[in-house]
């Protein structure tokens, strides 16, 4: 049960976030929850029986303000799928370059940070990337609090899917 993630949606069925199991059976307990979808497996107390959770609904609605994902180094290195924007390669270790350096005038912003393996960043130096000759192979732009639901925080189960990507 340690291990075992539980998909949170608002009463709406909006994703919210993925919890553990042992929050949402808390969740339950007091009813501030409903059981979605369950597992076949079951968890026991002294006195009673609780199916184990796969996906829980708030019974009340909660009205979150414009939920983003924080900016860090471990975000746009997520957000890029672990590969670097220039060459395209899986292999490690990466950075974090800004696509305006910084010196030129480049925040740090969603907008103007990519994941690049040390090769590609010290290529680039304090360039542009047509300066050094490189091309992107996406545009970078902020992601959706979904976007980490769906591709970093892990999709435990297929009956997440219908709730998780809009269909």
């Amino acid at each position: 049960m340690q291990n075992v993630k539980v998909l949170l949606l608002n009463q709406n069925y909006e994703p919210l976030t993925v919890v553990s199991a042992q929050k949402a059976i808390i969740l339950a307990f007091l009813e501030k929850v409903e059981i979605v979808e369950k597992h076949e497996r079951w968890v026991h107390s002294q006195h009673m029986a609780f199916p184990l959770p796969s996906i829980v609904r708030l019974l009340r609605y909660i009205r979150i303000p414009h939920q983003h994902v924080e900016l860090s180094r471990r975000n746009i290195i997520k957000r890029d799928n672990f590969r670097c924007q220039y060459c395209g390669t899986t292999r490690g270790p990466f950075t974090v370059d800004h696509v305006i350096p910084r010196v030129r005038g480049g925040s740090d912003s969603w907008d103007n940070l990519v994941c690049a393996c040390v090769r590609c960043n010290n290529r680039k130096g304090d360039r542009s990337p047509e300066q050094a000759n490189l091309k992107l192979i996406k545009n970078p732009r902020r992601p959706s609090h979904l976007f980490f639901i769906q591709h970093h925080m892990g999709i435990s189960e297929d009956c997440w899917k219908p709730y998780i990507f809009l269909n």
